[in-house]
């Protein structure tokens, strides 16, 4: 599935409309290259699980991980950028908190290959279209195996 977004302010509201829809056990795993919006996209969909348009949401690039209490869910921001590969993971704890949180993975492809099986990857492009604003169109396309996104993506204007 794609999704265009003409503008920031269209992922953002993509994001929040995921956000809503999310539950626990759920894993976005946000690919494309740098500058592509992954990090805008986690900061939307966090914001939006908290209900809170102002929460601080620093970047995990340093840290590796951002942890958040969400109400129904907590949510696990990942920046994978900096390890070596996917046994690298297992150190930051994620593997038992994969059914009880919402993970929002950047640079998946450096997770575990078996997590995949359940990720619902969102790869954002950058479009080269610049608005008058200065803003440049983002085309979303999502990707995962599980019937489970099925049902997340149901009724989505895609």
């Amino acid at each position: 599935m794609e999704y265009f977004c003409k503008n920031q302010a269209e992922v953002e509201a993509f994001a929040g409309i995921l956000a809503a829809r999310a539950q626990a056990g759920d894993l976005f795993a946000l690919s494309g290259d740098l500058g592509a919006g992954k990090s805008t996209f986690a900061r939307a969909f966090i914001r939006s699980a908290l209900v809170d348009p102002a929460a601080e949401v620093p970047s995990p690039t340093f840290t590796l991980v951002q942890s958040y209490k969400a109400g129904v869910y907590d949510i696990h921001h990942a920046d994978l950028y900096r390890l070596e590969g996917p046994d690298d993971v297992y150190d930051l704890g994620l593997d038992e908190e994969r059914d009880e949180a919402v993970l929002l993975v950047e640079w998946p492809d450096r997770m575990p290959a078996s997590w995949w099986h359940h990720a619902l990857e969102i790869k954002l492009e950058r479009e080269g279209a610049v608005t008058e604003a200065g803003e440049e169109a983002r085309r979303l396309m999502l990707t995962g195996n599980s019937e489970r996104w099925n049902i997340l993506l149901e009724g989505l204007p895609l």
